[in-house]
């Protein structure tokens, strides 16, 4: 039987990606009354340190497997911003093309000159208060000055792939899944469940 987790997130982009991005292969369920559950505060300085902190706080409300991630942009000619607070770059309850105005806006006060970003994405497992594993991949890109494309969510539209040509928003769901920091990440999850590294639990 597949090993069923129950993710730790409210962000329907990502239970959607990472709903296509299972196959069948784990079987993949919102954790039960999420909103009503203290919630976690992703205040802490890396991605890695958010993830693990999410899943540690959440497997305290279940007996079962909790999967948590924290993603984002990282831009080097910022300094490495927005980095863990990309989903709140632009104020709580600002939209993605909020986000998107503000970093173009930060760019253009840069000059404009290094564009280089990368995508980041961490994926904590825990279990009962007990880290399990924690997985971390990225992949490099290059910020348009204008948004191109209607896929995706969040920074997708000004992250251009050079090897495709495109950015992520301009990408189908699952080429966009094969080459995604997300993607990959969650492939070496897969990886570690399907080798029966859960047994110990």
């Amino acid at each position: 039987m597949p090993v069923r987790l129950l993710l730790a997130s409210s962000h329907s982009g990502k239970l959607r990606e990472y709903d296509q991005l299972a196959q069948g292969r784990v079987l993949l369920a919102p954790l039960p009354d999420f909103h009503s559950l203290p919630q976690f505060e992703e205040s802490a300085p890396t991605f890695a340190e958010n993830a693990a902190g999410k899943a540690l706080h959440f497997s305290r409300f279940t007996e079962e497997l909790v999967m948590a991630d924290d993603s984002g942009l990282v831009v080097p000619a910022l300094g490495g911003a927005p980095g863990p607070v990309s989903a709140r770059y632009a104020g709580p309850n600002a939209t993605d093309a909020d986000r998107v105005r503000k970093l173009l806006a930060a760019m253009a006060e840069k000059g404009m000159a290094d564009r280089r970003a990368r995508f980041v994405c961490v994926i904590a497992l825990a279990r009962r208060g007990r880290l399990v594993a924690i997985f971390s991949d990225a992949v490099e890109g290059i910020l348009l000055e204008t948004p191109r494309g209607q896929g995706g969510f969040g920074y997708d539209p000004i992250f251009f792939y050079p090897p495709l040509g495109k950015t992520f928003a301009e990408l189908p769901r699952e080429e966009k899944n094969r080459h995604s920091h997300r993607g990959k990440a969650f492939r070496k999850l897969l990886a570690f469940l399907e080798a029966g590294e859960t047994a110990v639990l």
